[in-house]
């Protein structure tokens, strides 16, 4: 029978049982722990690009609220169009081609020409066409354009929104369109065209003036019996929005004013979620400022291709060239908040590699220390000698100082020109020449 091991056998046996176990017990925590981090950085992972799409996404939605659905900062957006020269020709270029539609100049011509004469009409015409154009020109160019354009940008935002809204009773989304009507335009056209060449409508036109912005209801009738003609029904008119695509703007506004302070809710709870989850938080900012710009780089590719698409369905030449315009000054604030948040995801990502604990950021820190070190070794050397030596070249130079602060206020004053501006290098130049004088006496003493 054997014999029962010695005690310390025993106990070796016990101890080698509980590490065992122990080890066990160890490594199911770790292979826990290892998945449950996994699980945070895939969810931290996943949350970054959302909180970048909804950044993106309400800036975007926040843009349209406050410009594109707003009438007042709409027209306050399209109000210097006519000044774009691309605008004002394409406006110059239309007005004209439908006022001379419906003046028949050459048949008016041809009607008192004598039949001899009549070969001229042609040339007569097309010298009459230029005048015209010129005084369309003209007119668009001017102030008194200015209040007729804002109006009629006015009432077509107004009329459109009331669309989208469903609160229209003169459209409907199925069988109608937004047209921008250009009628005060022609009228304002039409008297300078009387007061010029009277006979070309065979006597002085009676027509209200525009110029203040107030647009008789009656207008186009008093148009036509100055004429003495019928006007087509859409005439001096093209269409802003059609029907085909009323509908899904209307369900894409209802959407974007539901969302858009949404989005910022969004982004601000997903950024706050995925800072809680993430086991590093620094690696999660940087993906969010790498996915910022991507996002935006995204937006901005699809809002290049609507623009391509918009471009696309104007005739090219002069109409298109003008759209072109259009839309760039009017995406002009877009466009500006796009590069914000580009700048500002890569200036996020950067930050958080600069700050990581990898070789590169170590030795980029490090360098940037042993750099300032030596900025400040250098700037307190350079202060030192500036204390000792600078009063008596001051004081040595004093007179070319300061007639050197003189002239460079005067250039400063030059380039800006503005009121405040002036105001500033006048004081920036009483500080300089009292500065000066100061450290000039001192070197004296």
């Amino acid at each position: 029978m054997p014999s029962p091991p010695p005690p310390a056998d025993a106990e070796l046996e016990r101890l080698r049982r509980e590490v065992a176990a122990l080890r066990v017990r160890l490594g199911a925590r770790g292979r826990r722990t290892a998945f449950v981090g996994g699980l945070r950085r895939a969810a931290a992972a996943v949350l970054a690009p959302a909180v970048a799409l909804a950044i993106v996404a309400g800036t975007v939605g926040l843009w349209a609220a406050a410009t594109a659905l707003d009438t007042d900062r709409w027209v306050r957006a399209v109000a210097p169009l006519p000044r774009q020269p691309a605008v004002a020709t394409a406006v110059s270029h239309y007005a004209t081609a439908e006022l001379f539609g419906v003046l028949d100049v050459e048949r008016r011509l041809r009607a008192v020409l004598p039949d001899r004469a009549a070969f001229v009409a042609g040339p007569l015409t097309s010298k009459v066409r230029e005048s015209v154009a010129g005084t369309v020109d003209e007119v668009v160019r001017s102030d008194a354009f200015q209040p007729i354009w804002v109006g009629a940008n006015r009432r077509v935002h107004a009329h459109a929104m009331a669309v989208l809204n469903g609160t229209s009773t003169v459209v409907t989304a199925d069988g109608d369109r937004v047209r921008i009507d250009l009628l005060p335009l022609i009228n304002q056209v039409l008297r300078q065209l009387s007061a010029r060449m009277p006979t070309l409508f065979g006597h002085r036109l009676t027509l209200p003036d525009l110029a203040s912005g107030e647009v008789p209801e009656n207008l186009r009738r008093r148009v036509e019996a100055a004429l003495g003609i019928s006007l087509p029904a859409n005439f001096a008119q093209f269409t802003v929005y059609d029907a085909g695509r009323l509908r899904a703007a209307q369900e894409a506004l209802v959407t974007l004013r539901r969302s858009v302070a949404g989005l910022g809710v969004a982004a601000a709870g997903l950024l706050a979620l995925a800072l809680l989850v993430s086991p590093a938080r620094r690696r999660t900012l940087a993906q969010l400022g790498i996915w910022l710009v991507l996002a935006a780089v995204a937006v901005t590719a699809g809002l290049r291709a609507v623009r391509g698409e918009l471009l696309a369905a104007v005739p090219a030449g002069i109409y298109r060239d003008g759209v072109a315009a259009a839309l760039t000054t009017v995406t002009a604030l877009l466009r500006a908040r796009g590069e914000q948040l580009v700048w500002l995801g890569a200036g996020l990502a950067l930050c958080m590699y600069v700050v990581g604990p990898g070789r590169g950021p170590v030795r980029l820190r490090r360098a940037a220390v042993r750099g300032g070190r030596a900025v400040g070794r250098s700037g307190r050397a350079a202060g030192r000698r500036l204390a000792a030596h600078g009063p008596g070249w001051v004081r040595g130079h004093l007179d070319a100082l300061r007639v050197g602060g003189v002239v460079a206020a005067a250039i400063g004053a030059l380039l800006l020109g503005s009121g405040p501006a002036l105001l500033a290098v006048a004081a920036a130049l009483l500080a300089y020449e009292v500065g000066v004088t100061a450290v000039g006496r001192a070197g004296r003493a």
